[in-house]
């Protein structure tokens, strides 16, 4: 009898863990993030639901500020918004160019943005709407949609400019000098017919740069002297579902979401851990252009995104 009931509480105690391994292995992971897109422009809830719509489609770029505010780029304006939609920042494009490509909200009150056309710049603007700084480009087109996408600052106060048709991030100084250039067109990536545009570059932590390759359907990791590091493709995951990288953001647990910028059904953004494997996908009716990751699992982010 003691035999028999000290085998059923084993089994029960066995069967408790399984259960317990099984819940730790199917517990998902849900993510909330702000979607710049062609679709929907605002906030989008763990469930997958908008929690925050800025009441326009089709914006370019923008972020949650830490206070709570929402800075978005469109083609021709960039506005800051309360929670409650009052617009208390606005850059209106300058005449002069096509569109808009660029925002950041930098550490010394600043916003970033960059102008695509017969002007190609990046303009630093203070808080009253002024140009604080202005850098000319140089993307090597004089195809304004194709110049330049998310340039970012760094903490050296240089910025990081990736130019589509040129194959290049080029590293600019305040004053308007390359420093460097990380090519996309090299041949173990497959040359210029692979069209590699890069279109975000992030430099990490590491010193690394991470750049997002649109029509390429790739994201590349560099090291200072360019040489790839790592990458993920369709050739690594199953269904082939990068269909046009154009935004990305590297996670504090390594891992990289990258879009889906085509995608009309199925996957339009993707997680994807070091080793290449997908652990999260979201498949609303949102396509992004760019994007920022906000929760995981309820949790806010910590630290300044990679993105």
């Amino acid at each position: 009898m003691k035999n028999r009931l000290g085998q059923m509480l084993i089994g029960l105690l066995f069967g408790v863990c399984c259960w317990a391994t099984q819940g730790l292995q199917a517990a998902e992971i849900q993510h909330s993030f702000f979607v710049a897109g062609p679709d929907f422009t605002g906030i989008v809830g763990e469930d997958g639901k908008p929690k925050w719509d800025s009441g326009r489609a089709g914006a370019r770029d923008g972020w949650v500020l830490p206070g709570g505010n929402v800075l978005i780029a469109w083609g021709d304006v960039v506005r800051e918004f309360t929670p409650e939609k009052e617009v208390v920042f606005e850059y209106k494009l300058n005449p002069a160019n096509k569109e808009i490509g660029t925002v950041q909200r930098l550490a010394n009150g600043h916003t970033l943005i960059t102008e695509l056309g017969k002007k190609p710049r990046l303009l630093e603007v203070g808080s009253n709407g002024k140009i604080v700084v202005e850098v000319a480009l140089q993307p090597e087109t004089d195809n304004a949609h194709m110049q330049t996408r998310m340039a970012r600052k760094l903490e050296s106060g240089n910025y990081l400019v990736p130019h589509l048709l040129a194959f290049k991030v080029k590293e600019y100084t305040p004053d308007g000098k390359v420093v460097s250039e990380f090519p996309t067109d090299m041949e173990a990536l497959g040359g210029r017919a692979a069209k590699n545009w890069p279109f975000t570059a992030i430099r990490l932590e590491n010193g690394n740069t991470l750049v997002c390759l649109t029509n390429g359907n790739k994201v590349v990791e560099m090291d200072a002297k360019g040489n790839v590091v790592w990458k993920v493709s369709n050739a690594d995951l199953p269904g082939d579902p990068i269909d046009d990288a154009c935004g990305g953001q590297r996670l504090a647990n390594g891992n990289t979401v990258i879009t889906a910028y085509h995608a009309k059904k199925g996957v339009k953004l993707l997680e994807v851990t070091p080793e290449k494997k997908i652990v999260w996908t979201f498949e609303g009716p949102y396509r992004a252009h760019h994007f920022q990751i906000l929760t995981t699992n309820g949790k806010a982010l910590e630290g300044a995104p990679l993105r």
